[in-house]
Formats: C-alpha cells, structure tokens, sequence
C-alpha cells in the first residue's frame, strides 16, 4: 500500500484528539449530517488572510477524482482512482496516515462521496460500483452494482457521482433505470427493498440519472426521497417506492448536478446550461403529494451549475451561473436576488460551498477558498487564500468539522485550523 502522507513544510500544529465542538455531529456523508450544506460548529475564524489559516497536516496519493471527504470517529474517508482501480480509502484524522483502501470498481476516477452509518461505510463509484464496508478494517461486507443488477444508467457519459443516503434500515441510491429510477436496499445486506418506476412527465432533460444525490422531505405530510435525475426533480414515497411526482422545468441535457434544498413543505432545486431555478410547494392528499411550481427564475437571473446551493434562514446562497461561481443570495419565498449574481469574488469558475458560524466558504475552481458573510444585508469578503496545492480543477465540496477546514484536490488533501483563536 503507498504512503500517502506528506508533511508540508510548515510548523506542526499540536491539537486535542477530542471534539473541539460540544454537541456537533459528525460530517459523516455528503453535505454534512443533514445533507444541507451546514456545519453547526461556532467559535471560528472571522476572516482568512492571504497566507490562509494555519495547515495542521497534508496528505497526497488518494488518487484521481472530485470525491470530497466524510468524517467520523476519528477517521476520513473519499473515493479515488489509484492503480488500476478506484478505491474507498480510510484516513486516520490526526495527519492523514492512511488506515486502508478497499477496491470499488473500474472507473477512471471518483466523484461521489462515501456515507458512514455506525460500524459501516457505503460508497458508489464512477461505474456503478455500489458497495458497503467495516469502517475498521475495509472488508467489502456486500456489493451491488447498478448498471448490471438494476439496468441503470446515466443521462450523460461522466458516470455516476452519487452519495448513497441511509435511512434506518434502508439504503436509498439512484441506479437511473426506468423500471428503477431510485430503489431501496437493505443496508445490512444488499436485498432489494424496493425499485421506483417512473413515468414520463416531461421532456426536457435526458433518460438516467443525474449527479445529485437524495434527500428526504416530509413534505406534503409525505415521507418522501427527493432527486435531481436526467429528466428533472421527482419525488418518491420512502415507504414503498411509489411515484408520487416530477417537475422537468430546471432539466437540462447535459449534466443535472445541484442537491435540492429542502425547506418544509417546500424544495428549491436548481441547474446550470441555461436551465434557471424553481420554488416548488408540496400538497398532500390521501397518502399522495402533487407539486406546484410557486415560481421559476430566468438561467440570466439565477443558475447553479454545480457546488450546491445552501439555505440560512430564509436565504439562498451559491454561486450563480454556468462555470462562473458569483456569490448570490436569494430570498427563499419570492426569488428575489438580494445582493450578488454578477460579483466575480476573488476565484475563477465554479464554486463549492459550505456553510459554518455565519459564514461561507467558497472554493472556487481554480483553487482559490474565500470567507464570505452569510447575511441578507450585503456582501462581504471576509478575506480569501490559495491552498498550499493545487495543479488542476477543484471542484470537491470543502468540509469543516471540529474546526478544521478539509480541502481535496484529486490527489490531495489539506487540513487547515480555523479555530478563532
């Protein structure tokens, strides 16, 4: 196994092994432990200077891909391509020494985002590859694969990027297939629970699925799994797999990415290549949900190619348009950009964001992190850095969890301090 650690050439900083934070929950999957983008760590850096905030450690060998990192009892885990094969891989969290790899699949790198679930860690790679494993030790307990076992298949050719979700004994993913959109396992073992067919209800968009991942809304009174596929945002009853509706008006055919936001009885969900953004509201009726589009911005308003879109309070902040990454915000009930949409920001092209203590941190694809208020008022820069590596796109979701900021690059992976002190 290669070692994959490599000390930067910067002082090292001593931490405490245990929680910084008292009561925060792991970052244990895709967008944090509610799959909303939110860290609710407080107590943390108020600006970045252009030197950027102390790095504890970096790592390099987790191989090719756009996976980010998800983190749980004192270990990280991502997804990579090394070798002739792309790998789940195992970090200790103090210094990145890598614990073990298990091997996924075939694809040529990795986009998706492991998701932990007690003793278990669950992972999909860019083929199709799903498969579960101990967090201990990397045995592979059960497989499945979705192209073979289910007829899945993508809406365009970059392969899958989801983060499988679990919900109590269930382990929900999108293999993408008409006759299984969604489908529903059996987190122990892998048994199929149940498959999702899904109707035409429009045709804007492409067959297959997209590269979001599912999120669960109680909307309408439903319990109910919520995903951006090829032909759109759909809606599945979590109990049975039965379709309960679909809206085509943010599809686009070439690549559908952003996680929508859940918002009560609500969803707001969004897509780049001139696709625009929407507010839905969710009716529920006799065990059944309909969706009406509340309304619908113009792609020249608002749209999130990828990097996700983050609800504080009754604002929604991302980085708007196609390639671009501006940082926006947009009240939630009327769609009314606030400020932003044509602020370029100190980086170039698309930005990931994440949200912690009244502040976002935007990581733009040229690698460049920027600190920005999260406030309805106006924007504000509150400083911004370039990580001590960066050769190629970075397009991996930044995390913060126990006041470290963790940023992967393909083959990288930077831990940075942002205590306040």
């Amino acid at each position: 196994m290669p070692n994959v650690v490599k000390m930067a050439t910067v002082t090292f900083v001593v931490v405490l092994s245990t929680s910084l934070v008292t009561g925060e929950p792991d970052w244990n999957q895709w967008r944090g432990p509610n799959r909303d983008g939110k860290s609710l760590e407080t107590g943390l850096v108020d600006e970045f200077n252009e030197s950027g905030p102390p790095l504890l450690w970096h790592a390099e060998g987790l191989g090719r891909g756009h996976s980010t990192v998800a983190i749980t009892d004192g270990r990280i885990f991502t997804l990579g391509r090394r070798g002739d094969s792309e790998q789940l891989i195992a970090l200790d969290i103090e210094g990145g020494s890598e614990l073990w790899a298990a091997d996924v699949g075939t694809g040529d790198h990795s986009n998706g985002t492991p998701t932990v679930d007690g003793t278990r860690v669950y992972a999909i790679g860019l083929e199709g590859d799903l498969i579960c494993a101990d967090t201990a030790t990397g045995k592979v307990l059960w497989r499945k694969q979705l192209r073979k076992d289910f007829a899945g298949s993508m809406m365009a050719t970059w392969g899958y990027s989801e983060s499988p979700l679990i919900d109590g004994d269930l382990v929900v993913c999108t293999p993408g297939a008409k006759e299984a959109m969604i489908v529903a396992l059996d987190k122990h073992t892998g048994h199929e629970i149940w498959k999702a067919v899904v109707p035409s209800y429009g045709d804007r968009g492409n067959d297959g699925a997209g590269y979001s991942s599912v999120v669960l809304s109680e909307g309408g009174g439903v319990r109910q799994y919520i995903q951006l596929t090829g032909r759109g945002v759909i809606g599945i009853r979590a109990s049975d797999g039965e379709f309960l509706w679909g809206y085509d008006g943010i599809a686009n055919k070439t690549a559908n990415i952003p996680t929508p936001v859940v918002s009560g009885d609500h969803v707001f969900c969004s897509s780049g290549y001139d696709a625009g953004a929407a507010l839905l509201k969710l009716s529920g009726r006799d065990g059944g949900v309909t969706a009406q589009e509340v309304y619908f911005l113009d792609p020249k308003n608002f749209q999130n190619h990828q990097g996700g879109m983050i609800l504080v309070g009754d604002h929604i902040y991302a980085g708007a348009q196609t390639n671009q990454g501006f940082p926006i915000c947009i009240e939630l009930a009327t769609g009314e950009v606030v400020w932003g949409g044509k602020i370029r920001g100190p980086g170039v092209g698309t930005a990931a964001i994440t949200y912690a203590d009244g502040k976002l941190v935007f990581r733009y694809q040229n690698g460049v992190v920027a600190l920005i208020d999260a406030t309805d008022r106006k924007y504000r820069l509150r400083g911004s850095f370039h990580p001590v590596y960066h050769k190629d796109d970075c397009w991996a979701l930044p995390v913060i969890s126990d006041a470290r900021l963790y940023l992967r690059e393909h083959d990288s992976l930077m831990c940075y301090d942002v205590r306040a002190n």
